[in-house]
This record gives structure tokens, sequence and C-alpha cells, in this order.
């Protein structure tokens, strides 16, 4: 049976909260943006010695294998969450996944050599694996920002946490760039690091949340939570086209999502086939972007208070659209870093707000399962953008193109998809949080308003 009981936050639970994405975007960085992706492709081209067309398009597919995962799991577990009252538990479980096989490609090649497996393939397998770790942790977390928060505070704290994170990147790369002098650009010594600097901080944040009291219903009781949470995830599909708002927001969303994830996927290899970079280029380019994240996360998250979170969505939209066009125009390596700054700045804005808009459509009673949703949809688009990427450039090859144009089309199909978002997010609700409706008066007041112009 639903608890009554309201267990209040403070701002030692924020501090916490603010603390896990200062730890995990360690991983993010270092295995999926900065370092990774480039001896990735490395271990495959070293074999194909095809200039890096297959090690390129794996690499986008690793990506969409971990969202297929995840994407499958996240309602259902959430819904288990909520019904259970162990958020927590779970987060535990994905950042124990995480740091483990992350620590875990420190021993690439004993490891490889030990199974009898060729090193790529070792090398593709424990990233997928520890990226599930790092996904499946994220929908648990995310749910906590509406218990943290309010209508007033909810972009803010949201920007904060962002903002949190790429300080905890901007770290990470400074640890990366010593060990990569030190050890030189093939190491996997900044791997282990990175996963010790996860599992450090994350102890202290995880031990500052709370989990709130469980939201069993009395129709619910003597089912089992595996159960509930397939129930709950099958009524949710069945309600979630009449939250006002929520439908076209998520489209946009899937949109948005798709094409965000697939440049984190691809920005280092872009940096280094496109413009030449270096590995310590490529590093120093990242720590740049983080120097224009961390204001954009902070000062987007009090123009979204203030102006409200949808027009502050589709300015961080359009700020993405410039450095993208910018980025296929241009050939010269200074393009490269004046669009890691433009990026940077849409790159933590784009996704805090995003994240707090939904957070105002939220039901009470839904958080960990709506959560899920919305990690349901990002994954989901997650799978799609990477693989457009790759299959992009894989046909580019066909075509004739080399890598650099190859790269340039596939650049061009991510574009398309924020133009496409924009456009949809033009007609999306501003939503009010916790008052979401559901059931025909939802659907005739959406329609209601989609038809008064100029509404934002």
């Amino acid at each position: 049976m639903a608890s009554d009981q309201v267990v209040p936050t403070d701002r030692k639970e924020r501090i916490a909260w603010y603390l896990y994405d200062f730890a995990n975007t360690s991983f993010t960085v270092l295995m999926v943006t900065a370092l990774f992706p480039g001896f990735f492709e490395g271990l495959v081209t070293s074999v194909t010695n095809d200039g890096g067309f297959l090690g390129t398009a794996l690499w986008g597919y690793a990506g969409s294998i971990t969202m297929i995962v995840i994407a499958l799991s996240s309602p259902i577990l959430g819904a288990i969450a909520d019904s259970s009252g162990s958020k927590k538990k779970f987060l535990i479980f994905y950042t124990i996944i995480c740091v483990y096989f992350n620590a875990l490609l420190f021993f690439t090649i004993p490891n490889a050599i030990a199974f009898g497996l060729p090193i790529w393939v070792w090398a593709f397998v424990i990233f997928i694996l520890a990226n599930i770790g790092f996904q499946g942790a994220l929908p648990f977390y995310n749910a906590w920002l509406p218990e943290i928060s309010d209508e007033n505070t909810i972009g803010r704290i949201g920007g904060i946490g962002f903002a949190a994170g790429y300080v905890g990147a901007m770290l990470t790369i400074i640890i990366a760039l010593i060990s990569v002098s030190i050890y030189g650009t093939e190491s996997t010594v900044p791997f282990l690091l990175g996963a010790l600097f996860f599992l450090v901080f994350s102890i202290p944040s995880i031990m500052g949340l709370k989990d709130r009291p469980a939201t069993k219903k009395p129709e619910e009781e003597g089912m089992s939570y595996i159960r509930i949470g397939f129930s709950r995830v099958r009524k949710t599909f069945g309600e979630i086209r009449t939250y006002q708002g929520v439908p076209l927001f998520m489209i946009a969303y899937f949109l948005f999502s798709d094409a965000i994830t697939t440049v984190i996927y691809y920005a280092a290899l872009f940096g280094e086939k496109v413009y030449a970079f270096s590995t310590t280029d490529i590093l120093i380019f990242f720590a740049v972007t983080q120097l224009t994240a961390i204001p954009g996360a902070f000062i987007f998250g009090y123009v979204a208070d203030r102006i409200k979170t949808k027009p502050t969505l589709m300015i961080t939209l359009v700020i993405w659209i410039v450095a993208l066009v910018i980025a296929y125009f241009g050939s010269a390596p200074i393009v490269w870093w004046i669009v890691g700054l433009i990026a940077g700045v849409g790159m933590g804005s784009a996704q805090s707000t995003a994240r707090s808009m939904f957070g105002q459509y939220i039901p009470e009673e839904k958080k960990s399962e709506m959560y899920g949703m919305y990690a349901l949809t990002g994954k989901f688009a997650a799978i799609l953008g990477p693989f457009v990427y790759a299959s992009v450039l894989t046909w580019s090859q066909g075509a004739g193109f080399d890598i650099i144009g190859a790269h340039k089309n596939s650049l061009l199909s991510i574009m398309i998809f924020f133009i496409v978002s924009l456009i949809i997010l033009v007609k999306v609700r501003q939503p009010v949080m916790g008052a979401s409706k559901t059931g025909l008066d939802a659907t005739m007041s959406t329609l209601e308003d989609d038809i008064v112009p100029g509404s934002i």
C-alpha cells in the first residue's frame, strides 16, 4: 500500500545528488567521448588497415547495443523501484557494474590473450558492459530531481547537477593528460584512474541520497515486484498519450537526444579524422568544451526558471545547430576549437533543461517509472543515432568518399535530427510541475492550446 509518509529533502541531499553527477561524468568523458573511442578504433584498424572505417562503424554499433539493453529494462526497473521504494539499491547495482568493467579495461591486452580473443573484441564487449552500468543508473539518479526540487527551483537544481558533472569532467581530463604524458597515448592507465574517480566520489553521494516510501497500490498487494513493474509499464504506455504535452515532447526529445548522444559518441573520432587532432589535442578540446559547458548549465538553469523550460530548450537547440553548421563547412583545425566552445554551451544546457522540463510533467507517484520512460525514449534514440552515423559512414565508403567526406555526410544526417526536433518543439506545451492531467479532458485541452497562435 502506498505510504503517506513524506521524506523531506535538505541541502545535504541536494549536495549528494550533485556529487553523483560530479563522479559519473568521469566515465562519459574518458570512455564515451575523449579517450576510449580512439583507442578502440586503433585496435580495429591495426587488424583491418582500412583507414578507420570499420573501427569507427563498430564504435557506433557498440553504443546502439548498449541502448537496446537499457531501453528494454529501464521502464520495468523504474516501476519496480517506485513500488518497492528502492531506487538506491538499483543505483548502487548499476554503479558497481560500471566501475568494475571500466576498471577491467585496464587489463585489456592480458585478459584478451587469456581468453583467446582478439584484443578489439574483448574491448568491445567490456565497454558495452561498463556502458550498460553507466546508462542503467541514470533513470534512478534522474528520478531524485523532482524529489529535491519544486516548480521554482527544478531548472536551477538540474543545471547545478550538470555543472557539477562538468567540473568532474575537467578534473578527469587533467588526470588523463598527466597519465598520457607519463605512460603514452596507448596506455590503459587512464581507464583505471577514471573508474577509481567514479568509485571514490559515488560512495558519499549514494550515502547522502534518501529513498522515498514505496508506492504500492491496494490492487497490487500480493503481486511480485516484477509483475507490478510490467503491469505499471503497460498502463503507462496506455496512458502516456493523454498526459498533457508529453507525447509531442517525447518525440522532440527522441530526436534531439538522438543527435546529442551521437555527437558525444563521435566527437573525438570526428576531430581526429577531419581535423587531424592528436590524443592530447582531443583531451584539451574536451577540457575547452567543459569551460563553456559549466557556465552554460548554470546560466541556462537560471534562465529556465525565469523564462520557463520550453523556450530555454529551444534556444539551446539553436546553439547546437549553429555549432554543427560551422563544423560541416569548416576545414581548418581552429574551426573545431570554435565548435567545441559553442557546443559546450549547448551540451549541458540542453540536457539539463530537457530533464527539468520532463520533471514538470511527472505525477508524484510515478517518478522512477516515468523517468524510466524518459530513459526509454532517450535510449531508443541512442540506438538509432550511432547506428545512423555508422551506416552513413559505411555507405559513404562504398560511394567512394574519403574518411573526411564520410564523417561530414554522417554529421549532416545528425544535423537534420536537431532541426526537425526544434520544429516539433514549437508545438509542445510548456508544462507546469505536478499539473499533468490524463484522459479526454487533457487531450481536448492540448488540442485547444495547440491552435492558439503564438503561445510558448
